[in-house]
């Protein structure tokens, strides 16, 4: 119960990492707030949470608006009271090459991806700093963050900008006691590898992890939860690779 009382929102909470996080903030002792853009899936979410005996609303969200939100951490504090930490997880991709990559594609993945990520630093650390809470920003990037990739021009830069957004972030908000923290995941096994799990060609991934398997989500939500908690207070700026040695032998 390392997060117990605390308030967490976490973003792309509907389904994959996202869900799995909540689910894994609940258990730790945290109320939760499920912020996505599908309301289905995200009260889903939010019923199996509350069958584990946990505490969690649904507050849909377009994380490429700020007023949205700026609105899901208004939202966060007249329910809850408080926020202690946000997850800003929500994220989209699109394998495409370079050369037939259009700029509107291009501007969608940046506006999710790293906008998103920046309107929540901002958002969750203006109200943090206004009730004077020592709280914790968690962002995700990407082992695509730190290595190059074909077909995922968008998303590699969308990823390596979060990584630097969250050690310029984590210099501005330590006088005011507040961390921020990322992850970068290797080859996680949610929905966005079915398709080549279906055809045969999972190992086309998973051959680039030193266990030669795909990471659960449950290892990046353990991750994320001990970032969140009071016994990571000396890891601020850092982006934590969580990658099954993905990165060590490129």
């Amino acid at each position: 119960m390392r997060l117990k009382d605390k308030v967490a929102v976490i973003t792309g909470g509907a389904s994959g990492i996202g869900r799995t996080t909540c689910l894994k903030f609940v258990e730790e002792g945290a109320k939760v707030v499920v912020a996505d853009f599908n309301e289905e899936l995200g009260n889903e979410t939010v019923a199996m949470l509350k069958e584990k005996g946990g505490e969690a609303v649904f507050k849909k969200v377009d994380v490429s608006e700020f007023k949205q939100v700026e609105e899901l951490v208004n939202f966060t504090v007249e329910t809850y009271g408080r926020i202690d930490t946000i997850f800003n997880n929500a994220g989209i991709v699109k394998a495409t090459p370079l050369l037939e990559l259009e700029p509107e594609m291009y501007e969608k993945i940046v506006k999710v991806n790293q906008d998103g990520v920046y309107y929540g630093i901002l958002a969750a650390g203006r109200k943090m700093k206004e009730l004077e809470i020592q709280g914790t920003i968690i962002n995700t990037s990407s082992i695509f963050g730190f290595l190059a990739n074909e077909r995922t021009f968008s998303y590699n830069a969308s990823k390596a900008a979060v990584k630097l957004m969250t050690q310029t972030a984590a210099l501005e908000y330590a006088p005011y006691g507040i961390r921020v923290v990322g992850v970068a995941p290797g080859v996680v096994d949610t929905p966005i590898y079915t398709p080549l799990k279906e055809a045969g060609k999972a190992h086309i991934m998973t051959d680039k992890q030193m266990t030669k398997q795909f990471t659960a989500p449950e290892d990046i939500a353990n991750v994320v939860a001990f970032l969140a908690s009071d016994e990571a207070r000396a890891i601020n700026g850092s982006t934590i690779l969580v990658e099954d040695g993905y990165t060590s032998f490129k």
